[in-house]
């Protein structure tokens, strides 16, 4: 197929603008054909200097406009639901940003619905499943050369939490992603959440529990641990270590530049999720762009979404009640057996 893959990008915020950069500039096989955001101004700005590009309020009228063959989601949470639906209606294949839907309920609305397809249409954005470290590790994980995996130990650092960052969102926006990655890794679902609070830091905003100290339990009896501190102050870090029977791996170590200047010598650290994770993006995007052009879904599903999504409910559950609290989720359809 040598014709372009047309993308209508849904939301051109931060995380949307820079997939439409992506689509122009990196990826091959693909265009963006229509872009949707309720500022058309920030929409319009977005697409400045890229020919052939309509410019939507609504969502609907985005994924009518001609040339759209596929849609790729990086609208707020809240919006994905109606998004996706609106997708699947027009037989669009999907790239949804995470969180699928922020609430196991939608979720599952989406799951629901794309069972009654037949057939799978979206690809959820867990990025970390692309990222060259994290590959690295889980092919080491599958080939049992260090034993089963018993631990996880993760890290998950920001420089700083956005205005009307919760605490609620330390666990369902930030360690939704050590969420995936971690029953990716291991290959097995979590069954239990516990979440630990220490004693907030002063460069957090008044009333934001953070740090926080996260522990899930898994199906296979291997134990996770995450702490999330979106206001370091100082960068972004993602790390984790496996620890197995006879050794442990370790990725997020990656040094950046190393500068010296008089008097001194510093390395640089990434300041946000779109340096550190620039490549893993890249990869992404340009394997969706390659499955559907094929007439493929690869990659983590709207099952995988919904899990997430679940185990984040129970997540929030455990911050609230200081308790552990069990993963409950129905059983997964034989369509993401």
């Amino acid at each position: 197929m040598s014709e372009l893959l047309g993308v209508a990008v849904l939301g051109a915020g931060h995380m949307g603008a820079d997939h439409i950069r992506r689509i122009d500039q990196v990826v091959s096989g693909a265009r963006v054909a229509a872009v949707a955001d309720p500022d058309t101004d920030r929409a319009a700005e977005a697409v400045a200097g890229i020919d052939g590009v309509s410019v939507h309020a609504e969502t609907a009228s985005a994924l009518d406009a001609p040339g759209v063959r596929a849609v790729l989601i990086a609208s707020p949470g809240p919006a994905h639901e109606e998004a996706l639906l609106a997708a699947f209606a027009r037989g669009l294949p999907v790239l949804c940003e995470k969180p699928l839907v922020p609430e196991s309920a939608g979720a599952l609305r989406v799951v629901e619905a794309e069972v009654r397809l037949g057939r799978r249409l979206a690809q959820v954005g867990f990025m970390r499943r692309y990222d060259a470290e994290y590959q690295r590790l889980k092919s080491l994980l599958d080939s049992r050369r260090l034993g089963r995996p018993l631990m996880l130990h993760c890290t998950h650092r920001n420089v700083s939490s956005p205005p009307g960052f919760t605490s609620a969102m330390l666990v369902n926006s930030s360690v939704s992603h050590e969420i995936d990655a971690a029953r990716w890794l291991l290959g097995q679902e979590l069954t239990a959440v516990t979440v630990l609070r220490p004693q907030p830091s002063a460069n957090a905003p008044e009333g934001l529990i953070d740090p926080q100290f996260v522990v899930f339990e898994t199906a296979g009896g291997a134990l996770v641990d995450v702490e999330v501190f979106v206001n370091s102050g100082f960068g972004y870090q993602v790390g984790c270590e496996a620890v197995c029977e006879s050794g442990t791996a370790r990725i997020g170590d990656e040094r950046g530049m190393a500068v010296t200047s008089a008097g001194g010598r510093y390395e640089e650290v990434a300041q946000d999720y779109l340096v550190r994770f620039a490549d893993a993006y890249d990869r992404e995007v340009q394997a969706w762009v390659d499955a559907t052009r094929a007439g493929r879904v690869t990659g983590p599903g709207v099952w995988d979404g919904y899990a997430a999504s679940v185990v984040a409910e129970a997540g929030v559950r455990a911050l609230e009640n200081g308790g552990r609290v069990t993963v409950e989720q129905v059983p997964r359809p034989d369509l993401y057996a």
